[in-house]
């Protein structure tokens, strides 16, 4: 017997009884009772953005595979295979989704093997509509606090350059005007962007910028440094895994790809991924399916996704270290980041926003920036770029002072531009080695570089 067409409501409102996650959400109802199909879909019809039905666990299952449900409501004891039953086999075989088990039968036993098998919720027959709406608000809001914390886990782990500016591109200069214009002219379609320019130019915060013009701003935005996961990790971190997947899987887990369903997911460092995990991306970004290590479903996912690297993607090509076909697929629309001394006076500007926003955030008063400074500033070479204008603010405002390398002690004589360039670049490196006590790894953070940029500076002033 098969189910009616589903039905789709494109914007639901929002109830307020049953919270905001309900009118976007997907659901599918399993029931072999058309007449309980019924009440289910005139319950959460109105109230969500879809919902399908199916007949019997077949239909189910091939549903499943041809669209992503946020929950499933299924009947317990149906012809043929029970409900427990079913959702253990999907369990195995890759599906996520929060699953409600009706019942008329509420005994130990079953309630046990609704647990092992994945059940998240119970609602017991008869039920009233606000029972079952208060147990689908239930699920939601436990699946959205689950992923919005691991999300937020993750970025604790990665850098926080982007959180003063995190959906702007301050600066009036031409370069970076030219940014803006053309994330606005791209941020309202689905196409994928490349982001390239060196570290610390604000990748992130122009990632930031392109998904909050778009209509995916009120979903989730996701940023994965991908050079920061360990590669024999990092499958499983995007593409999510089943329990016993493989050695130390103790339970299934989405992985970020559906972490960031219907919102934006951004692969930063993206010439880091190893080749297999290429290859798998490609997959995704031609089907717009996930496969979780050891599944045998593929997900649909709908995201878009926004790209970033400081490498040099076609030498990777030549090389043979980054995939061709995969590359074409990234380089649909490319922006460059320019590096912040090709900027003009965005430094002055930055420098006053970045001391106001961060002595509010250390409850520390303002260092003032004299002209001596500012003139050190516009002269300065900045290898770091906007991440270490950053740094060097926030170590001046917890010192009470900037660095004798920044104005306050003598300057270097001006010969060429180039020679004063040189020798402002080297003092602030090597006082900030100092600082570190010579640890190049934590001076290297504090200016927002590269550990391999201070071994290739000090080489060439030892040579």
């Amino acid at each position: 017997m098969q189910a009616q067409s589903s039905r789709k409501v494109r914007e639901s409102p929002s109830d307020p009884e049953f919270g905001p996650w309900l009118a976007q959400a997907s659901i599918l109802v399993v029931d072999d009772e058309p007449g309980m199909r019924n009440f289910l879909m005139r319950t959460l019809g109105p109230r969500c953005k879809l919902i399908e039905e199916a007949a019997d666990t077949e239909e189910a299952s091939r549903k499943l595979d041809q669209q992503h449900f946020d929950v499933v409501i299924l009947d317990n004891i149906m012809p043929g295979k029970t409900g427990v039953e079913w959702l253990a086999e999907q369990r195995a075989i890759g599906f996520f989704a929060d699953a409600i088990l009706m019942t008329a039968y509420a005994d130990l036993d079953t309630a046990i093997q609704a647990l092992r098998a994945g059940a998240v919720d119970f609602v017991l027959k008869p039920f009233r509509s606000n029972q079952l709406l208060n147990a689908v608000a239930r699920c939601l809001d436990r699946m959205r606090l689950r992923r919005e914390n691991y999300v937020l886990r993750y970025e604790l782990k990665s850098t926080s350059d982007h959180v003063l500016l995190r959906d702007r591109l301050i600066g009036a200069s031409t370069a970076i005007r030219d940014v803006r214009d053309t994330i606005a002219r791209v941020a309202p379609l689905p196409t994928s962007v490349l982001l390239t320019g060196q570290s610390g130019t604000g990748k992130e915060v122009a990632a930031r910028l392109l998904h909050s013009l778009s209509d995916r701003a009120q979903k989730p935005f996701v940023p994965v440094n991908c050079a920061a996961i360990p590669p024999e990790m990092i499958e499983s971190e995007l593409f999510g895994h089943l329990k016993g997947a493989f050695t130390g899987a103790e339970a299934g887990r989405e992985g970020l790809f559906m972490y960031a369903q219907g919102g934006t997911l951004f692969l930063d460092e993206i010439g880091e991924l190893p080749p297999a995990v290429q290859s798998k991306l490609l997959r995704v970004l031609e089907d717009r399916r996930v496969r979780p290590v050891g599944s045998e479903r593929e997900i649909p996912v709908d995201l878009r996704f926004i790209f970033a690297t400081n490498a040099d993607l076609e030498q990777d090509v030549e090389q043979g270290r980054f995939r061709r076909d995969l590359f074409y697929r990234l380089n649909v629309v490319r922006i460059h980041l320019p590096p912040l001394k090709d900027r003009d006076d965005d430094v002055q500007e930055l420098a006053d926003q970045f001391m106001h926003k961060l002595s509010l955030q250390l409850g520390m008063p303002p260092v003032p920036i004299d002209d001596s400074l500012r003139a050190a500033f516009s002269r300065y070479d900045w290898p770091g770029n906007v991440r270490e204008l950053r740094n060097l603010i926030e170590r001046a405002l917890i010192l009470g002072k900037f660095s004798h390398d920044f104005g306050d002690g003598p300057r270097a004589e001006e010969g060429s531009a180039t020679d004063s360039l040189a020798d402002i670049e080297r003092r602030h490196i090597l006082g900030a080695l100092k600082e570190a006590g010579g640890d190049k790894e934590l001076a290297a953070r504090r200016l927002g570089i590269s550990r391999k940029t201070i071994d290739r500076k000090l080489a060439a002033w030892n040579g």
